[in-house]
């Protein structure tokens, strides 16, 4: 027997009316109000069985340095319990940070200062880092469109006004936001995924990289880099980071959950001083700090030469399954209307089915068990229903073609 994937809330209550069990819900926050479930939706499916699953954006866990973990937490317990078992500083554990230092150095060629760097819970916290110590009620955020629902929903929470930029197969459309900037707009932030991009799996190029810094520097706006895939590129020499480019404009933030293991909720924030500086105020009031533990792994992790092989491997993993996802796509799909991306690294691609309603289809498609994520989540406001994202990195090999397959069938239906 398959396994349900939703819950009806309803059924839980058995017979007691619904607005009588939820007497809190006039009483919550305005900005709580028609919060998008779509994160929480594709987290829910995360270890869902049964299912051919192309939702979440999940490394795989045949990856995970188990073996290398188990000898590096005997030693940290042993040799270092009162660091790694304690709390730690709001902007990290200093020999932490100077090797994050180091590593940036060595792979983007500019090294922070020791102010300009701070240790975060992930990506998702440094976005809400920086929302908290940048945004006012009103204030203007650009996002790409679409983007990572984490961040347009992130900065939403906070009040801001989330305006989308449009962005094709070589990343933002810098004239369009020359343009947006030219008719009066005013935004504090621009947030942007320039590497292996969630949803699309679209990369900026350099050419517009270097035009990017510069009309945000000339308009006093402050980039958010978010380099999540970045070192999951399929390619051997990556464009350079925005950051790197405009160490002045942009806050580089990255997570460790891609190439490290997601459950050590690891990342950093670099950027100017006196941003990073209110990132560390602002973490005082959320978490405090991220967790000594998992600091110390990484840095003994990576002090001992695990990481760069750990990252290798991954490429490979990741650049073999987005060559399966592409054959299966082409073989399903290849004598309809659909487009896709061709990722050139990173964990996802973004499909395009004309005519399709794609809410609908992820309700066909779990009745064939298998998962994805509708595209309407990754625009502001949604409206989009043609789009859908699918994640090859947790999916096996030989999984993949059957689930598109399935996924074909399931739009055929849905298209009528």
């Amino acid at each position: 027997m398959h396994p349900t994937l939703s819950v009806d809330p309803a059924a839980a209550v058995g017979s007691v009316d619904a607005a009588a069990a939820r007497p809190w819900d006039d009483r919550l926050a305005r900005r709580t109000r028609g919060r998008d479930g779509t994160l929480s939706a594709i987290l829910a499916l995360a270890n869902v069985s049964g299912v051919i699953n192309f939702s979440g954006g999940f490394p795989d866990h045949s990856i995970f340095p188990t073996e290398a973990l188990h000898r590096l937490t005997d030693k940290l317990l042993h040799d270092d319990a009162a660091v790694a078992l304690q709390y730690a500083p709001s902007e990290g554990i200093a020999s932490t940070r100077e090797l994050l230092r180091d590593q940036l150095a060595r792979t983007q060629g500019i090294r922070p200062a020791e102010s300009e760097l701070m240790i975060t819970s992930g990506g998702i916290d440094a976005i809400t880092l920086i929302a908290k110590s940048m945004l006012d009620p009103g204030d203007t955020v650009l996002v790409e469109q679409p983007s990572y629902v984490g961040a347009v929903t992130g900065f939403a929470t906070f009040d801001a006004r989330v305006v989308g930029v449009p962005i094709d197969e070589q990343g933002l459309d810098v004239e369009a936001l020359a343009r947006l900037l030219a008719s009066g707009e005013r935004p504090k932030v621009l947030y942007v995924i320039p590497d292996h991009q969630n949803p699309t799996g679209w990369t900026l190029i350099e050419e517009r990289r270097r035009a990017l810094v510069e009309i945000c520097r000339r308009h006093g706006v402050l980039i958010v880099e978010d380099v999540a895939y970045r070192e999951l590129g399929f390619a051997e020499s990556p464009a350079p980071s925005l950051w790197s480019l405009a160490p002045d404009t942009v806050v580089q933030i990255g997570t460790f959950s891609k190439t490290f293991f997601p459950g050590v909720r690891l990342g950093w924030a670099a950027g100017p001083a006196e941003v990073v500086e209110q990132m560390v105020f602002a973490k005082q009031n959320s978490d405090q700090c991220a967790g000594a533990l998992g600091q110390r792994l990484l840095e003994e992790f990576v002090r001992g030469g695990y990481y760069d092989d750990q990252v290798a491997g991954a490429r490979r993993l990741y650049r073999r399954r987005a060559a399966v996802m592409t054959e299966a796509l082409t073989a399903s799909f290849g004598d309809s209307r659909a487009t896709w991306s061709e990722p050139d690294g990173g964990f996802f691609c973004w499909v395009r089915l004309p005519g399709v309603d794609t809410v609908e289809l992820a309700a066909r498609a779990r009745d064939a068990h298998v998962a994805f994520v509708p595209g309407a989540g990754f625009f502001v406001g949604g409206g989009d229903t043609e789009h859908l994202r699918l994640s090859y990195s947790r999916v096996a090999d030989a999984d993949i073609p059957e689930g598109i397959s399935r996924l074909a069938a399931a739009a055929r239906l849905a298209s009528g």
